[in-house]
């Protein structure tokens, strides 16, 4: 029999106590750990003793109960450590001793599998919410997480370096939490894997022998986790969901530490039980204890009825009872429907502090009272307008919380009168890019970046600001300098630094200050201070500009000297900007974030020397994410990072879009370990690796820059290449930026070898894909490959690589293709230059208007039709195949460089030709005395010599002379050789032309 001290006026006739077992076996304890639940129709006890047995007992029991009467299922061949009945209530699961996990059919009882197995044995198991997962744990290293419905192993949560002897899943199935037997508290997430909180010696060390378990429990509703009280005289301790930081805690009511505790169903009441033998009822709402039970041993479990006020218990020796009622009847039910407020919103309800004791005022004894659920009373008005005052100040700690923290806000509670809470995320607040969070009398970064750092150490009221530039052999050595204003953010670059301070008052308003490295005046730093009501959010500089985003949605500009040059207004509130050469880009709010508490940030890039924007948009951050980063790449190329450790690059290709270059969780060791970003360049990812608990680097000792390449989230490809489809990609985006003309104009020599070397290395990735397609027999992919090739080795690479692997039809299709390939670029070679050439011999040779039969006059007065252009460009196709098959290709196809040199110099022959033929016309006008035939012949000869595209008789284009001359008529071809021969004459002995420009 249980004694009750009856303080609310309920269990005051005590508990019966029952034994399970008979014989000895009801007064020896065994090794296992006594458990009980209810299942979800209340109609039974489920439970075990401390063997390897479990029991289904019908509740209440009749008035001739026997042991003899409870069914038995004897499947376990060590003790029982643990149970768990699943929320649709049709399995039943235990662990044992035996290292493995049982799953049970229920009512039936039948045993169904063996859901899982460890090396070393196992204490705790726990249903999820949905119960679509089981998680177990114990003296291996490891939690798994396992499905139920194949069995199959999700996931295995590693981080404990003690046994686990606790587990809890989140009633919003996002988190687990997990106890230690070292007092070590760890939240996981059960989307990503990745632990999400760590506390340390928050629970009692405890042996595995001892009754105390360090149980754990989430509210009903999430938001806090209910841990043992470490120290003397705190029984409980509430922690926060989304910070893991203390929110308050349950004191005075045992007299040792606490071991196992369980929410009622509405999260009202907490029924802890502890060494001293004793269960206490819990007002959450008050953090008063209510009631109590004395037993005569200590209770292992407990158990709250799903729909009825009564709270089972089992005690170390297997005997277990309900207490019934144990909430008393005049307050509220712990099943009652009316929806609860959250119990981080309840802690603050009377603006306690846990230091703080009652003071026993009218209000509050009031609020306790027989009154309290009158909706209608006086009472009841003034608990709802305080409560919601309290929501209120909960919601400015709990931000205040995260911020101190490194942390982002995602949602806040909102409450009505009626009771009703909503979410409602909140916007991120501003932060500065590469910056880390003040701690006083601890060296900080205001910035740092890939140039150098800026640091800064609050002591006394005064900070002491230090410079720092990673290249030690720089010239400029910037001194130190005490901080009289309090910067808290700062940024700097090549030429100098701005720092920037918040508003302290009327009297001390918020204040930048721009100090440049090198300067050839004395006095060239400068400060601005401004107005009372607004304050310096974000700060940046580039060349010969600084920046100031504020909180009146402004942004500042102004030179290096200190000339205000303009104030623009923002869009929205600023969340970072950051500046690179001539461009700034800043980051503002768009809108409230999604239900998700997924940020809707905006960008625009502006060109400050021409003083246009270049780029705007939205930044596309991950699902559920917030920005963390923003920055430019060393090309000048915008990139962002997210909370979900996604890094973005800005490409102009495909109209602008943003591509993911970087996950973080790929990269990183172990779940202790999270990426800092600081800077990046067009093949590499510069960051710091941080080590948990730290989520930011250090100043001493240094950081250590950690180098990653751009990896992207490919899909898992039937050849298996994802690293050399990866490498594919990188290489085609580096030499796409390259060859961008727009971004990078082509003009010098060594640019131009740089991207000869990007296509050599291209063009071998794509032949180690070409041979993991033909292993792969993914022939089509082969032919779409090898079109991707740039060089012509690298096509004759391919074609003998297909042929060794013994492909002799893709071979031969690859050789049509070159084949087709070459024809096709010598063709495109010979184009422009005969379009050229027709058209300065058209510009030599104008055609007279006329409508039928045009005549071309020509100096020796012959007159010939012209061909139409269609027949010129078959002959000229003619004559070249004709030449392919007397001389070798090499000869006859010309790279577009020379023809393109061949183009420019005989441009100029033919100007020169030009300016020789009006000078002979113009001399052939003056009267002369003595006219000699043969002279005129001759100058004749030289005409058709220097222009061979004339329309003479050597012209093939002209319709032949009637009378027989000696001259063949010259073909394209020979027009072409004799144009080379002339180039090579002119390399080595000077332009040929000389003298008859003399002349």
């Amino acid at each position: 029999m249980a004694k009750g001290r009856g303080l609310g006026g309920g269990g005051g006739k005590g508990v019966v106590m029952r034994d399970a077992e008979t014989g000895n076996a009801a007064s020896e304890r065994g090794d296992g750990n006594c458990c009980i639940a209810w299942d979800t129709q209340d109609k039974h006890l489920i439970f075990s003793t401390s063997r390897s047995t479990l029991f289904i007992q019908f509740w209440p029991l009749s008035s001739s109960f026997s042991p003899t009467d409870i069914r038995r299922l004897s499947h376990h061949r060590s003790a029982i450590t643990g149970l768990a009945v699943s929320p649709s209530g049709n399995s039943i699961a235990s662990c044992s001793l035996d290292h493995s996990v049982k799953l049970f059919s229920y009512p039936e009882g039948d045993f169904q599998s063996n859901v899982t197995r460890f090396t070393l044995p196992i204490h705790c198991v726990a249903f999820s919410v949905t119960g679509s997962m089981l998680a177990a744990a114990g003296e291996d290293d490891g939690i798994k997480l396992i499905s139920t419905i194949d069995s199959s192993i999700i996931r295995v949560f590693k981080g404990h370096n003690a046994p686990v002897v606790s587990l809890a899943f989140d009633p919003n199935n996002e988190f687990l939490g997990s106890s230690g037997s070292d007092g070590t508290i760890m939240c996981w997430s059960l989307s990503s894997g990745k632990r999400v909180h760590t506390i340390y010696h928050a629970a009692p060390n405890t042996d595995l022998n001892n009754m105390c378990r360090n149980g754990i429990a989430w509210h009903p509703k999430g938001d806090v986790l209910a841990v043992p009280g470490r120290k003397n005289g705190v029984d409980v301790v509430m922690y926060d969901r989304d910070t893991g930081e203390k929110v308050f805690s349950l004191k005075g009511g045992h007299s040792a530490t606490v071991g196992v505790l369980m929410w009622s169903p509405n999260g009202k009441y907490l029924a802890t039980a502890a060494g001293d033998n004793q269960v206490i009822l819990w007002d959450a709402d008050n953090r008063q204890d209510i009631d109590s039970q004395k037993f005569e041993a200590q209770i292992c479990s407990l158990a709250w009825k799903h729909k009825g006020n009564a709270l089972a218990v089992i005690d170390a020796y297997g005997k277990f009872g309900v207490w019934e009622p144990v909430v008393p009847s005049h307050m509220v039910l712990p099943n009652d429907d009316l929806m609860q407020p959250s119990a981080i919103d309840r802690e603050e309800l009377l603006h306690f502090t846990d230091d703080e004791e009652r003071d026993g005022s009218e209000d509050d004894t009031n609020l306790s009272g027989p009154d309290r659920e009158l909706d209608g009373s006086p009472v009841a008005a003034r608990r709802v307008h305080k409560h919601k005052d309290a929501v209120e100040h909960v919601t400015l700690k709990k931000s205040s919380i995260l911020e101190k923290n490194g942390l982002q806000p995602q949602n806040k509670h909102m409450h009505d009168l009626d009771g009703v809470f909503t979410t409602v995320p909140t916007m991120q607040s501003a932060f500065q890019p590469c910056s880390t969070k003040p701690n006083s009398g601890t060296r900080y970064f205001l910035t740092y970046n890939l140039i150098g750092c800026i640091t800064s150490c609050q002591n006394e009221g005064l900070s002491h600001v230090e410079v720092e530039f990673h290249d030690t052999g720089r010239g400029v050595r910037v001194p130190a300098m005490t901080d009289y204003f309090g910067f808290s953010m700062a940024a700097m670059n090549e030429s100098g630094s701005v720092f920037a301070s918040p508003k302290k008052g009327e009297k001390s308003p918020s204040t930048i200050l721009y100090r440049p490295f090198s300067s050839w005046a004395s006095n060239s730093e400068w400060s601005m201070r401004f107005p009372a009501e607004e304050e310096v959010r974000a700060v940046a500089l580039g060349s010969g500009w600084v920046a100031a985003a504020t909180t009146s949605n402004y942004l500042r500009i102004f030179s290096e000297g200190g000339l205000q040059v303009a104030v623009l207004s923002l869009e929205g509130p600023i969340v970072t900007m950051v500046g690179h050469q001539e461009l700034l880009a800043v980051a503002t709010h768009a809108a409230l974030p999604f239900t998700c508490g997924q940020q809707i940030i905006k960008f625009m890039v502006l060109n400050l020397n021409e003083r246009v924007i270049t780029m705007e948009g939205c930044l596309p951050l991950s699902p559920g994410s917030y920005l963390t980063w923003l920055g430019f790449s060393e090309a000048g190329k915008l990139s962002f990072y997210d909370s979900k450790g996604i890094l973005r690059l800005q490409n102009k290709q495909y109209g602008g879009c943003w591509i993911p270059i970087f996950c973080s969780s790929k990269e990183v060791k172990g779940e202790d370990e999270s990426i800092w970003m600081v800077g990046l360049n067009d093949m590499q990812i510069m960051c710091v690796i941080c080590k948990y608990p730290n989520k930011e680097p250090q100043v001493s000792p240094k950081p250590i820059l950690s180098i990653f390449k751009p990896v992207f989230p490919l899909a898992h490809s039937d050849l298996g290449a994802e690293d050399l489809e990866n490498e594919f990609i990188i290489k085609s985006l580096h030499l796409a930026q390259m060859t961008d003309e727009t971004a990078h104009p082509i003009d010098d020599e060594d640019q131009e070898e740089e991207i000869l070397k990007l296509e050599a290395d291209l063009d071998r990735c794509i032949l180690r894909l070409i041979a993991a397609a033909c292993k792969g027999d993914k022939l089509v992919k082969v032919v779409e490959l090898t079109k991707k090739l740039t060089l012509d080795k690298s096509w004759k690479g391919a074609i003998k690589l297909v042929s060794a692997m013994k492909l002799p039809a893709l071979a031969e299709r690859l050789s049509s293709m070159y084949e087709e390939r070459m024809n096709r670029e010598s063709y495109q070679d010979q184009e422009p230059f005969v379009s050229h050439t027709l058209q300065n011999s058209q510009v030599l040779n104008p055609v007279p208007h006329s409508d039928l039969n045009p005549v071309y006059h020509q100096p020796a007065s012959v007159a010939a039709v012209p061909k139409p252009a269609s027949m010129v460009v078959r002959e000229i196709d003619c004559n070249t195949q004709k030449a392919e098959n007397s001389e070798s290709k090499a000869n006859v196809s010309l790279s577009k460089q020379k023809v393109a040199s061949m183009e420019e110099k005989s441009a100029k022959a033919v100007s020169k030709n030009a300016i020789t033929d009006m000078s002979t016309e113009q001399n052939s006008m003056k009267p002369k005395e003595d006219v000699n035939p043969s002279n005129t012949v001759q100058a004749e000869a030289v005409q058709r010599a220097n222009n061979p595209f004339a329309k003479s008789v050597s012209n093939p284009f002209a319709k032949p002379p009637a009378t027989a001359d000696s001259q063949s008529a010259m073909s394209l071809l020979d027009s072409l050789k004799r144009m080379k021969n002339s180039e090579n004459e002119s390399k080595g002995r000077g332009r040929p032309n000389k003298s008859a420009k003399h002349s």
